[in-house]
């Protein structure tokens, strides 16, 4: 089954690039629009929601994690929200292990190291990037982690579907003294 370089084929393509990795990155650019902008005093989540069948209610795209973080995604919405309950568990095991609130670096590392051994093994990676807003020691911060488990750390993200118009219409009006008006 191994390729003659070595290689499993359903992991690796000829460059070197993880193949499932790269579908569900797919799946996340064909999601809905989602955003994520800090600024010095505050963070903003939104996420597109697409037109449903009439008598259907939309689904919630931006959740609360913890009492000083929130999360929204893009991809598959079922992804999305299983690694949303993930953040969760996560948040609350280390509220009752070191009763105080678990910090957004430390949430996200858990998120990353989870989402990792998604691509470790013959498994499906997670089809979904989550973007990650909280307030923690070190201020506002804004993090977004993909299906790989890599991690971002920025002022603003965009990610889905037109993740590419709405981050140049961020970028042309950012400041980080922003007001929520503004924002």
């Amino acid at each position: 089954m191994a390729t003659e370089m070595g290689r499993m084929p359903f992991f690796y393509n000829q460059e070197g690039r993880l193949v499932q990795v790269d579908y569900a990155l797919q799946a996340v650019s064909r999601g809905s629009t989602t955003l994520g902008l800090k600024t010095k005093d505050f963070a903003v989540l939104s996420s597109q929601v697409k037109p449903t069948r009439p008598l259907m209610e939309p689904a919630e795209k931006v959740f609360v994690v913890d009492e000083h973080i929130g999360a929204t995604g893009s991809g598959y919405i079922g992804d999305v929200t299983t690694l949303l309950d993930q953040l969760r568990v996560a948040a609350q095991r280390h509220r009752l292990v070191y009763d105080e609130p678990i910090d957004v670096g430390t949430l996200s590392r858990n998120l990353s190291e989870y989402l990792h051994e998604f691509t470790m093994y013959a498994v499906r990676p997670f089809g979904a990037s989550v973007v990650i807003a909280g307030v923690d020691a070190l201020g506002v911060q804004l993090i977004q982690v993909d299906p790989s488990g890599t991690t971002f750390k920025g002022s603003a993200f965009a990610i889905g579907q037109a993740a590419d118009e709405a981050l140049d219409t961020i970028v042309k009006g950012y400041r980080p003294d922003l007001s929520v008006e503004q924002a």
